[in-house]
């Protein structure tokens, strides 16, 4: 199952024992958010997902390899970033999916008021992009990398804040040789290159602090390069994220490795041979099951910031309604699978809204 396109239509059943079903989603809850509740995400027998815990962790799928981080091809120098900041601001923000579960939006707009922001994508826009990158296409441009790169940070904000849920957003300024300033997955720190290469929003307790800090940082060299040092130096140094890209079996834009699904074909594959085999030689089958921890996000957050308008406030609380009810649905999809008969779309909907 291709977890973006699963739903209540797409279950074989009456299901036997030994039916297996595997689920690939490396995309945001937003998608699909039944599956990130443990009725549903248990039903699977295999799982490739962002989670480090899925049978195929997809955690560094938007990053091709340790040798980009390194790269400095696209590095402007520091002096040169400095002569820049009459006409371009000390952040960048480039977003067109507005106002998503992990409500950045707003917490962007507050930014604002305490530190210039130029923002490039429909959310927030207040500067424009050549007309040639204004297609979301050419998001990994080297016209659009070259301007990213002249600023010294870049607001790297996930549309859903999960562990180990990490996109190109937090990649791409560490592969430019920008600061990002980063608010997502709560695990974030597992993953970065060195200690000190990217800004983390979690440790301040308000936007204003955040923008104070920033302003410290663009005022004063050797605190900024203290960011881009392993950069300059070419050293990444966490254990974790060395062995994760050494060990993973498929590729990034390498058309000499398999790429994430094929590699999820086959190891869901080679297990079910496995239980073939080994029930030709009288042993019980492996049984391989999802845990809750192979997709799972908390609920959405707001932020209260006084000075949001009720209008926003409104569109922010759109995705905690759409939570609560996505509990209700997994809950009622796991009867019903339990129940092992076909089932129709009212019986389902009839037990989401049950009292």
């Amino acid at each position: 199952f291709l977890g973006t396109d699963f739903n209540i239509d797409s279950l074989p059943l009456p299901r036997q024992a030994h039916h297996d079903w595997a689920l690939f989603h490396e995309e945001s809850p937003k998608n699909n958010y039944k599956l990130f509740h443990k009725p549903t995400i248990t039903l699977f027998n295999y799982t490739a997902t962002f989670s480090r815990h899925s049978h195929l962790p997809l955690t560094t799928q938007y990053l091709e390899g340790i040798e980009v981080l390194k790269s400095l091809r696209y590095m402007v120098p520091l002096q040169t970033k400095n002569s820049l900041r009459r006409r371009l601001a000390p952040l960048v923000y480039v977003q067109s999916d507005c106002d998503p579960p992990s409500d950045r939006d707003s917490y962007v707009r507050e930014l604002m008021n305490y530190i210039e922001v130029d923002s490039y994508g429909e959310c927030l826009r207040n500067r424009d992009l050549p007309q040639q990158l204004k297609n979301p296409a050419s998001m990994d441009d080297a016209g659009f990398y070259r301007i990213l790169s002249q600023y010294k940070f870049i607001l790297a904000f996930e549309n859903a804040v999960c562990d180990d849920y990490i996109t190109e957003k937090f990649w791409r300024p560490l592969k430019l040789g920008v600061v990002p300033v980063y608010y997502g997955s709560p695990s974030i720190a597992d993953w970065l290159p060195s200690n000190k290469s990217a800004i983390l929003v979690r440790s301040f307790s308000h936007p204003q602090k955040l923008a104070s800090y920033i302003k410290k940082l663009d005022a004063n060299d050797k605190e900024y390069e203290a960011y881009i040092t392993w950069k300059l130096k070419g050293e990444v140094n966490n254990r974790r994220l060395l062995t994760a890209i050494k060990e993973r079996k498929w590729g990034v834009q390498d058309f000499t490795q398999d790429n994430y699904i094929d590699a999820f074909e086959c190891m869901v594959c080679n297990r079910v041979w496995e239980n073939i085999r080994r029930q030709g030689k009288g042993l019980l089958p492996r049984k391989w099951n999802a845990d809750v921890n192979h997709l799972s996000c908390p609920k959405p957050e707001t932020f209260a910031f006084s000075s949001l308008s009720l209008h926003w406030t409104s569109l922010r609380e759109m995705w905690i309604p759409s939570f609560e009810q996505s509990k209700k649905e997994a809950q009622a999809l796991r009867w019903l699978v339990e129940r092992n008969r076909n089932f129709t779309t009212q019986e389902f909907w009839t037990l989401v809204f049950k009292d």
